[in-house]
């Protein structure tokens, strides 16, 4: 269901259940847990997530559950929640190619990723108003962010779906493209910056985190940023930087 590979310095994790469009159940969450943990050890200095088949991700697989059993919170409080945050924290920068149906937890994924570049034909929204659930996995802050409170509500309400594209439009992610470029261009932006200053990078990482978390004003991000690259000229990535610069080559990162 879940897969990791892993070459040159770059992991590609892979939700690989087609058959039921990627969905998740508590093992799979855990064995996705697993290959973020794997890549993290390995050292890797880029990480690419991708569904295969029609879909990124369809959300949680509900194909078993029984709501008069079901612990809802117990899956997302306990169980998606700290996955997300894993993958948010990972110490690398990390990619997602994103196609079809992008919903639930699948949506979540997402959020919890750097940067995403998504098909533009995808399906984005809350299809929640259908299973008399309601949107979870931080599509609520995500929607509400980036939409404000009328269209995500509008979305909710009516269950309607948006595409990669449009969401692209509003703010949600980083860059659409079609269908059949999104792999492609994703792993050639993920070797490209595994290549690059990984430790500059992870800076970057957790002053955005902090940004948004914290909701920190000009200044304060600013003295953040001085303490960061303070802490960054101290290591051989910056010296090379520098060093390069002045020879006029390209760098040789060592991450």
């Amino acid at each position: 269901m879940i897969e990791l590979t892993i070459e040159n310095d770059v992991a590609e994790v892979v939700l690989n259940a087609p058959q039921r469009l990627n969905s998740l159940d508590e093992d799979a969450l855990a064995d996705l847990g697993k290959a973020y943990d794997d890549a993290a050890e390995a050292g890797v200095r880029a990480l690419l997530l991708r569904g295969e088949g029609r879909a990124f991700c369809a959300g949680r697989d509900i194909s078993n559950v029984t709501p008069a059993d079901d612990d809802a919170y117990g899956y997302l409080g306990e169980t998606v929640t700290p996955l997300l945050k894993k993958m948010s924290a990972f110490p690398a920068p990390t990619f997602a190619s994103a196609h079809g149906a992008c919903l639930g937890v699948g949506l979540g994924l997402l959020v919890a990723t750097d940067v995403v570049y998504i098909a533009e034909d995808a399906k984005i929204g809350s299809p929640f108003a259908n299973l008399g659930a309601t949107l979870d996995s931080g599509g609520h802050w995500l929607f509400t962010e980036r939409l404000g409170a009328h269209r995500t509500l509008d979305l909710i309400y009516t269950a309607e779906l948006i595409s990669g594209a449009e969401a692209v439009s509003s703010g949600l992610f980083s860059r659409a493209m079609p269908a059949d470029a999104v792999l492609e261009k994703t792993r050639s932006a993920a070797g490209k910056v595994a290549t690059g200053a990984t430790g500059a990078f992870k800076a970057s990482k957790e002053l955005v985190a902090h940004i948004r978390d914290q909701r920190l004003g000009l200044w304060t991000a600013m003295e953040e940023e001085n303490v960061a690259q303070g802490e960054l000229c101290k290591s051989d990535d910056y010296a090379e930087g520098f060093k390069a610069f002045q020879e006029k080559r390209k760098p040789n990162f060592k991450g």
